[in-house]
């Protein structure tokens, strides 16, 4: 594995997850207990659980399934499941069993905080897709880990489709040896020469 001489960095910003209780929810009486919860069968089958801390939003579904967005890491996913959990407990709402969660999307911003060359790395890399005149980024699908990039000239980045934290910071690191190994850096942006 070669060294690169420039910095990478990245950021979570969204987690999705599922979550799944072992039985089904009644979801009018959760609605009768706990007024913070947003719940419009006519317009939408699950109910809406917003929690300030850690920012998150639940949607909540009789069968007990749930979606939880939001968070900017597995902590913070972590705790809000629990606070959830425990808010139905504290207000009467029956829930047994261990929550299954499994986190089906991250997204996250990379920056590997050089200018890229984004026409030759459409040539270089393997699965990648370039039409500036379409969108301004590179598309690139990688294989291990397997996500996807948007890549910008400035060298910041979208990662999205990544399953673990882990997998963002390995996706940055990869692209930016596959970037410089390819010759496709043009140079450090200005204020952040080494």
């Amino acid at each position: 594995m070669s060294s690169i001489p420039f910095k990478t960095s990245y950021r979570v910003e969204n987690i999705v997850a599922t979550v799944i209780l072992e039985h089904d929810l009644d979801l009018e009486l959760i609605e009768t207990r706990i007024p913070s919860i947003t719940y419009k069968p006519d317009q939408f089958p699950g109910l809406i659980f917003r929690l300030d801390k850690p920012r998150a939003t639940a949607l909540v579904f009789k069968s007990g399934k749930m979606v939880v967005t939001g968070t900017k890491s597995t902590q913070q996913l972590v705790e809000a499941v629990k606070k959830i959990i425990k808010t139905f407990v504290k207000n009467g709402v029956n829930v047994h069993g261990r929550p299954r969660v499994q986190i089906q999307n991250i997204v996250a911003g990379g920056d590997i905080h050089a200018y890229v060359n984004l026409e030759k790395a459409a040539y270089h890399l393997e699965d990648s897709m370039y039409e500036p005149e379409q969108f301004p980024g590179l598309i690139h699908r990688m294989r291990d880990p397997r996500v996807v990039l948007l890549i910008f000239s400035s060298g910041k980045m979208v990662i999205t489709g990544a399953k673990e934290e882990v997998e963002v910071e390995r996706a940055v690191n990869n692209i930016a040896r596959q970037l410089y190994k390819a010759g496709c850096i043009v140079g450090p942006r200005l204020g952040e020469e080494e």
